[in-house]
């Protein structure tokens, strides 16, 4: 992969969501993300969960389906330069896995699943480059199955949110039969209503200039009043403009009666929901007008890509982020980076390790004592479970997993089922880079930087590995006798680890 993208070059983002797919393709110029082309359709996946959560075949066929016809869109964009993200229906479904185990004999690159909060960090930056900076706003965003909400400046989110209130699953709640009555509405309201009060105080306390929306529904919406003359003079949506859209809503009693002027046919069967969603939040923040914004999630979804091209990769920020929220040391964890790294550049070649690869290492290296803040006891599984469990941008829910196992086997007793669980997660790869991991946090077990010896690792082949240990192995008597624990427990992932310094040969 190359460090940097120049002018010209494509990205693209497939965005995933509970309603919708999207594909967007862009050229980057000048730094800016400029889209060339695009594609929409209407899937419906959250409209697939059934009453037990898991995705129906008709529903995953039809994401399948969508995702072939994207992929013959991608033939000039390199896998690398392509982000695939799901949102709320997958992080619902069950049965996920099943589906994007199907999707992968289809796509170039893996379904990252992204967490509520983290695509509200992406939908602000897809906003927040699409826009002029000016003055604190408020962006929403209702999507099929969740609404996120986010205030923030320029373009730094402060706060983010995800709330489960969506057009597609409050469809099903409210609306099922196409039916519009008085009774639903107000339900679906005071839903919404329920949501947004966990937020409300924390929001309106911070404030904001500007109240922005994005994607289809109130893109819907907004344009409707437009054409109805219910808008302002800048074509904003109101909230006299929004009452009077609720109004003439209730007087249909079925979705396929609404003639409203601009309503496509594809956003018919989930407009009332959209709208009691929208109502609710007018009235829950005190919204008096909101402008609608183009950008949106697949937009962020390119331009943090793009700034992991450009250095300026958000994942590494969160690292030190949390690095200082736990109080890790940060010279041993330093140490231990160097030496990781160092032993993956002996390895990389033959077991087949990628920059990517040696990007997740590092990052695990950088955290692995976080669990130390909560206690010295078993604070590997600690810091596991905090990698496992917390928002943290920039981190796909598989690329938490796969740190949670990195940290979680960095240490201790290593068993053959915790083999059969990290190859179910990440495969040998991520197996390797536990053991690489493990290897660095030994040699580093002093925690000095002085009288440590120069180690190279090299492998025969990906179950024959060789640790040499420069000089005189009498002056390191206490690393010489882990490294012997340590071949036991490779062992015991099936890898013979063999040792070998001037004073000593296995």
């Amino acid at each position: 992969m190359s460090d940097f993208l120049i002018d010209e070059e494509l990205l693209a983002a497939i965005d995933m969501g509970s309603n919708s797919f999207h594909l967007a393709i862009a050229r980057v110029d000048h730094g800016e993300v400029k889209k060339v082309a695009s594609m929409s359709e209407k899937v419906q996946l959250a409209a697939g969960l059934d009453e037990n959560k898991n995705l129906t075949e008709a529903a995953q066929q039809r994401g399948l389906a969508c995702l072939a016809r994207f992929v013959g869109r991608l033939s000039a964009v390199q896998p690398n330069r392509l982000r695939i993200v799901a949102t709320n229906a997958l992080r619902q479904a069950k049965n996920g896995h099943e589906f994007i185990q199907k999707a992968a004999e289809i796509l170039p690159k893996p379904i990252e699943i992204i967490a509520g909060r983290e695509e509200a960090r992406l939908i602000y930056l897809g906003v927040s480059h699409t826009m002029e900076n000016s003055g604190r706003r408020l962006v929403i965003d209702i999507g099929g199955g969740s609404t996120e909400l986010i205030i923030g400046e320029e373009f730094e989110p402060i706060h983010t949110e995800s709330l489960q209130m969506g057009c597609v699953a409050y469809t099903k709640a409210f609306f099922a039969e196409g039916e519009i009555n008085h009774k639903s509405f107000d339900k679906a309201v005071f839903a919404a209503r329920k949501e947004l009060s966990t937020i409300a105080n924390t929001y309106k306390n911070a404030g904001w200039d500007t109240v922005v929306g994005s994607s289809g529904t109130i893109k819907a919406c907004r344009q409707i009043t437009v054409n109805m003359g219910w808008s302002n003079a800048q074509e904003n949506l109101t909230r006299e403009g929004l009452e009077k859209l609720k109004d003439k809503l209730l007087k249909y009693k079925h979705v396929s009666e609404m003639d409203f002027d601009g309503l496509k046919e594809d956003r018919r069967a989930v407009l009332p929901a959209g709208i009691a969603i929208l109502y609710a939040v007018f009235d829950i923040l005190d919204i008096d007008k909101l402008v609608y914004s183009d950008g949106a999630l697949r937009e962020g979804v390119m331009y943090d890509l793009l700034g992991r091209f450009q250095h300026e990769d958000i994942r590494d920020r969160s690292v030190q982020a949390l690095m200082g929220r736990y109080n890790a040391d940060p010279k041993q964890a330093e140490r231990v980076v160097k030496t990781a790294q160092h032993l993956f550049e002996g390895v990389a070649a033959e077991l087949k390790l990628t920059s990517d690869d040696s990007d997740l290492l590092r990052r695990a290296a950088y955290l692995h004592e976080i669990g130390l803040a909560i206690s010295h006891g078993g604070y590997h599984r600690h810091g596991a479970y905090l990698l496992q469990h917390s928002d943290i941008p920039g981190f796909s829910q598989i690329d938490q997993n796969h740190l949670s196992h990195l940290v979680a086997h960095h240490r201790r007793k290593l068993r053959q089922d915790d083999k059969i669980d990290v190859n179910k997660v990440g495969g040998h790869k991520l197996m390797h880079l536990c053991l690489l991991l493990r290897l660095a946090v030994l040699v580093n077990h002093s925690r000095s930087d002085q009288m440590l010896p120069a180690i190279e690792l090299s492998v025969q082949n990906a179950q024959q590995w060789q640790l040499s240990v420069s000089g005189d192995a009498k002056q390191w008597p206490l690393l010489v006798a882990e490294l012997h624990d340590e071949q036991v427990q490779f062992k015991n992932w099936d890898i013979e680890l063999k040792i070998h310094s001037e004073q000593f040969v296995d």
